[in-house]
């Protein structure tokens, strides 16, 4: 990818390619590439931390899938790369299909050229500040039966909700719209960690706020627990990035001291 627009523009930074970035990928232009260095610099771990909550996202979605889930909704879901949803999800369960939702309109075209092919998986164009425009919309509507069990994926995105009213709405209304069955997973980057400076976080968030339209929001575990409000949470409940259902082939960088993840996770059933 060029990086510059066909009117010789460069493209912003957004969050979703930041993260690509951070994974390893290659769908990301050079301001993403700048911001993500330039965050790198001040938190060396933030590579780390984009492979252990995708590491996460991976557990999850085979858990899920294990448990006889085959409608998956990844709202946020930013740039589907190497161990996306639809493949593990696929691999475990051929009839599984995959709704990817994201704001960036680069994902969605980047993610529909990954899709081609895949009748059982699209990507859509999507705020998650709008979720009706979301569960409304015809290609999720003609994918996903939501009468049925669906994984509702928030992996990594509610930070960048900062009005907590808005956010703890916007979830109220994607918990309604689910079916008895369904569950919600969701990874938010958190304040109670003990590594946490506040000086380190405001800095963050300039930097955000300076290179994207997607300035983040740390929330402590309470508030993160209210997201689940209704639901039963699958053992072991609230915990680090690292902690849920660690696999042999995850990152250990956080093996000493998982607070250090600075990330709080949680899957949650619909009764």
């Amino acid at each position: 990818m060029s990086g510059v627009d066909d009117d010789g523009g460069t493209k912003p930074a957004t969050a979703a390619r930041i993260y690509d970035y951070h994974l390893g990928g290659t769908h990301n232009f050079p301001a993403d590439r700048a911001a993500a260095e330039a965050m790198a610099q001040m938190f060396p771990l933030a590579p780390v931390l984009a492979r252990t909550n995708r590491a996460f996202l991976r557990r999850a979605v085979g858990h899920l899938t294990g448990a006889g889930v085959r409608q998956f909704l990844d709202i946020g879901s930013g740039i589907p790369t190497e161990g996306n949803v639809h493949e593990i999800a696929q691999q475990i369960a051929p009839d599984a299909r995959v709704v990817y939702a994201d704001i960036d309109p680069v994902a969605v075209s980047e993610s529909l050229e990954i899709l081609h092919g895949n009748d059982r998986a699209t990507a859509i164009g999507g705020d998650l500040r709008e979720p009706q425009a979301i569960l409304t919309h015809p290609r999720v509507r003609a994918l996903l039966d939501l009468e049925q069990p669906v994984g509702l994926l928030l992996g990594a995105v509610l930070h960048f909700v900062p009005d907590d009213d808005l956010a703890y709405d916007v979830v109220g209304q994607l918990r309604a719209a689910l079916a008895p069955g369904s569950y919600l997973v969701a990874s938010h980057a958190c304040a109670d960690g003990g590594d946490v400076d506040p000086d380190d976080v405001q800095t963050a968030q300039g930097l955000y706020r300076r290179n994207t339209a997607t300035p983040f929001h740390l929330r402590t575990r309470p508030q993160f627990e209210r997201f689940f409000a209704g639901l039963d949470l699958v053992a072991p409940g609230v915990v680090w990035l690292p902690q849920w259902r660690p696999a042999p082939d995850d990152p250990a960088d956080f093996a000493d001291d998982p607070s250090r993840s600075s990330g709080l996770v949680a899957v949650g059933r619909k009764p």
